[in-house]
Formats: structure tokens, C-alpha cells, sequence
């Protein structure tokens, strides 16, 4: 028989890996540590905002865990599922954004979450992912993300990948400038395949394969030599990423309507960007390979 839908394992989970992500994080910084708050609701939930900024090689990161108990979803919760609207709800969350100092090396974004809404017959779904945001692209950072979102699916069937995959490259993108964000990676909501148990399972092998995704990467790319070319690029592509979240993201929107600390919802946003009328990259540049080579969707485990 399957296990009863509960929000106290996951929840153990997320600060779990709140707590590991910020040691990974601070160890490859090697200076900046976390600021740690603990924040009580009167209601039973609690929010632990997590934010580093200033570091040697990271120049921003926000890993976030929130529990969440409220007498209604917030419409960004509701629009794709309005039968549960007006229900009361527990929400568990870890949701974090890493912005890199060198423009070589990749902005990322990881977000879990669980549903359990009350009711005659209550309701519950996991939902979340994560993506990769390269300003400067390379191949083997692209298959390396890809093998290890794969790996995290496989166990759980061979067709949720590509899924995921599919879902994660419509979602992250820019429609008003039909743009992708960057070379995406997976993304899942409304999730009760298998059941609880198996549901609960697949996330938490989403997110133990986070850092093993994330960490080679940034370890290959973190003392490449840059100049003011590629911090101007990297600025202009973090435009992009700040469009983003503030004009589609749902997540972001979530956080708004349902009375979060606005410091805590908005901390996904990077510490400085740039807009530049009409840029245009120079032609056979990098940063013109980032738009031509990169961010079209494609398979990256072609021949693998």
C-alpha cells in the first residue's frame, strides 16, 4: 500500500538539502558565507532565507526553504488546476538561484516543491526542476547537465526525460523577445506519477543530482581569464534573466500573492544587469554563438 501523503518528510528533506547546497556553495566560493535567519509563522510554517553575496567566485547565490500553511492558494497556484481554489493548503519549498562571478561560468536555478491541499478528498503534487543558464556556451558543460538531469529520470522510466526536458525548454522562455533562457534542463509540475511514494522518490532524486550537475561545471570554468567584454555580456544576458523572473516566472509570482517577505521572493534576482538598445552580437563571435548554437533547443545526448 502506498504511504499517506504527509508534509513532514519532505519538509526534512528540503532543509536537508538547503543546509548541503550551502556548504557546496560557501566550499567553492572559498570567502562568503550565508546569511542564516530562521523565520516562525504564528500558523506552524516557517521560512529560512539563505543569501550569500560579495564572494570571490560567487557573486550572488539565494538557496531558500519555506513551509507554508495558508487558508487559500494564490492564483498563480490555482490557474492551471481552479477546482482548488478557496482550499486551504501546506506548502514545502527549497527553491535557489546561483549568479557567478566569472562570465564563464553559468547562472543556475533549482526549485522543489510539494501541494497537500485540504478538502473532502485532499489533493497533493510535487512540482519543480532545474536549468542552466550559460552566457558562454560550451558543449561539454551542456552534455554534462543533461547526462546528469537524465540520470536522475531514468530510474523512474525512460520517457520522463525527454518530457521533462520538452517541458523545461517551453517554460524558460522569453516570449516577448522568443528567446530561451539558457539550455534548460527539467521541469515538472502538477507530479503524482506512481503515487506518493514513488513521487516523493523521483523528486528527491532530482535533487540530490543538483550539485553533481552543477559543481563540475563550475570547477572547469571558475578561474577562466575574462575582461570587460565578457562582464558586459554577462550583465546584458542578466537582463534577460531578470525579464524573466519578473514578467512570467509563476514562481515569483506565487511568492508575491501569497504575502512573502518581498526581500526573501526577490532574491532570485541578480545584483547588477544591463539592458543595450538593439545589441546585436558581432558575427562569428562567442556571444553570437551563445544565441545561434546554444540556446536553440536541441538534443545534447545525441550519439550518447
Amino acid at each position: 500500500m502506498d504511504e499517506t501523503p504527509a508534509i513532514d518528510a519532505p519538509r526534512a528533506y528540503f532543509m536537508a538539502l538547503q543546509d548541503t547546497i550551502c556548504a557546496a556553495l560557501e566550499r567553492l566560493d572559498g570567502e562568503a558565507e550565508f546569511s542564516r535567519h530562521d523565520l516562525p509563522a504564528p500558523d506552524g510554517g516557517l521560512a529560512r532565507p539563505r543569501v550569500m553575496e560579495g564572494g570571490a567566485r560567487i557573486e550572488k547565490a539565494a538557496v531558500q526553504f519555506t513551509h507554508s500553511v495558508g487558508r487559500s492558494l494564490p492564483p498563480a497556484a490555482t490557474e492551471r488546476n481552479p477546482h482548488l481554489a478557496g482550499r486551504g493548503f501546506q506548502a514545502a519549498a527549497i527553491s535557489l538561484i546561483v549568479h557567478p562571478r566569472n562570465p564563464y561560468v553559468p547562472t543556475t536555478h533549482m526549485n522543489l516543491r510539494l501541494f497537500l491541499v485540504d478538502g473532502d478528498r485532499p489533493e497533493w503534487y510535487f512540482g519543480g526542476g532545474f536549468d542552466l543558464t550559460p552566457y558562454y556556451g560550451f558543449v561539454e558543460d551542456c552534455a554534462h547537465w543533461h547526462r546528469e538531469a537524465k540520470a536522475a529520470c531514468d530510474p523512474f522510466g525512460s520517457d520522463i526525460y525527454p518530457s521533462l526536458k520538452r517541458a523545461c525548454d517551453e517554460y524558460f522562455f522569453l516570449t516577448h523577445r522568443n528567446e530561451a533562457r539558457g539550455i534548460g534542463g527539467l521541469f515538472f509540475d502538477d507530479w503524482t506519477t506512481g503515487g506518493w511514494a514513488a513521487s516523493y522518490a523521483f523528486v528527491r532524486a532530482v535533487g540530490d543530482r543538483f550539485l553533481p550537475a552543477y559543481v563540475p561545471i563550475f570547477e572547469r570554468r571558475c578561474d577562466t581569464a575574462y575582461g570587460t567584454r565578457e562582464r558586459d555580456f554577462q550583465l546584458y544576458r542578466r537582463g534577460r534573466y531578470a525579464e524573466f523572473n519578473l514578467a512570467i516566472d509563476r514562481g515569483t509570482r506565487y511568492g508575491l500573492q501569497s504575502g512573502r517577505r518581498v526581500e526573501s521572493v526577490l532574491a532570485s534576482l541578480p545584483p547588477l544587469a544591463a539592458w543595450r538598445y538593439d545589441y546585436r552580437p558581432a558575427p562569428g563571435s562567442a556571444e553570437a554563438a551563445l544565441y545561434e548554437q546554444f540556446l536553440p533547443p536541441r538534443d545534447w545526448l545525441a550519439g550518447e
